[in-house]
């Protein structure tokens, strides 16, 4: 038989047959993927193929992982040299950001997006708490905005609290399997909330000592809006370092880095201290934002303090 891996709690995954029924399954020794080092072989959205168990009809054993279409990958917490698979075969991603309490750097938006783009995977950046912004900060959220959408990011800015808006949430969902990540505390919870009565996840306060969010989603889980329409909720995620990105591929996931280095002098310009770089020239001119440009530059030199 073959499902839909709805829930990974580490040892024990939540199924989704072909008949559509609901199957409780495990793994028999280790699913290993070719070059692969990760903590999670098996991830929210990834298609298997599965035996029942002798006398159990919801209880199943995973024999396979099918071919995946993409992934979202990050560097493990907790494993040096491994992976993170956050989930497989998704339409878009969508990064819930803020730009206070708690404030989502650039830095991290971006290797959100490289990550995503490194497989052509659509991205979403929603700005949430609108409502508790300055006019001050408005506009510095204003422009960071106006950056991403220069370089085909779609961005939406609401207030969860305002159940309206999240109309246009559901717009930019129908029909896909889109992947929901963000930093604990940006009211990613209570976004989805409001999207289904369904999904209840649980909400927190921001400390306001530390002006951090407090984690609540333990395990990445998959909820069906409709027929045709799924979210993944994952983990709040504190760092993202990017992995499985070669050095001289990196440029290539900058939309607007990919079509500039074709005019670089040296074909294999890393755009850092090369002479006659078309990337360099078009920071200096304007054309390209520093900001993106530092963190590509932080990306190369794999630095967590962008992050």
């Amino acid at each position: 038989m073959e499902g839909l891996v709805l829930k990974s709690t580490g040892s024990w995954y939540q199924v989704k047959g072909d008949d559509n029924a609901l199957y409780t399954c495990r793994t028999r020794g280790k699913l290993r993927l070719k070059g692969f080092k990760t903590t999670n072989p098996i991830a929210v959205g990834d298609f298997v193929s599965f035996e029942l168990e002798d006398g159990d009809e919801t209880q199943g054993v995973i024999t396979e992982i099918l071919p995946r279409r993409n992934y979202i990958i990050r560097k493990s917490i907790k494993k040096t040299g491994h992976g993170h698979i956050i989930a497989a075969n998704i339409d878009q991603a969508l990064l819930v950001a803020t730009l206070v309490f708690p404030r989502t750097s650039t830095g991290f938006i971006d290797r959100f997006l490289i990550s995503a783009e490194s497989f052509r995977i659509p991205q979403i950046v929603v700005f949430n708490k609108y409502d508790l912004l300055s006019e001050k900060e408005i506009a510095v959220q204003n422009n960071v905005i106006e950056m991403y959408e220069k370089i085909g990011v779609k961005c939406l800015q609401i207030s969860a609290k305002d159940e309206q808006v999240i109309e246009e949430v559901e717009k930019v969902l129908k029909g896909k399997k889109t992947l929901v990540s963000g930093h604990s505390g940006v009211g990613k919870s209570t976004i989805l909330n409001l999207l289904s009565s369904a999904i209840t996840q649980t909400v927190k306060e921001v400390s306001d000592y530390a002006a951090k969010g407090v984690h609540t989603t333990t395990f990445a889980e998959m909820f069906d809006l409709d027929n045709d329409t799924y979210v993944i909720d994952t983990p709040g995620i504190k760092e993202f370092g990017l992995i499985d990105i070669e050095e001289e591929e990196l440029a290539d996931y900058f939309p607007e880095m990919r079509e500039t280095q074709n005019d670089c002098k040296f074909y294999n310009c890393k755009h850092t201290h090369e002479p006659k770089c078309a990337v360099k020239e078009a920071v200096d001119a304007g054309e390209i934002d520093t900001r993106r440009y530092l963190s590509y530059l932080s990306m190369l030199e794999d630095d967590d303090s962008h992050r």
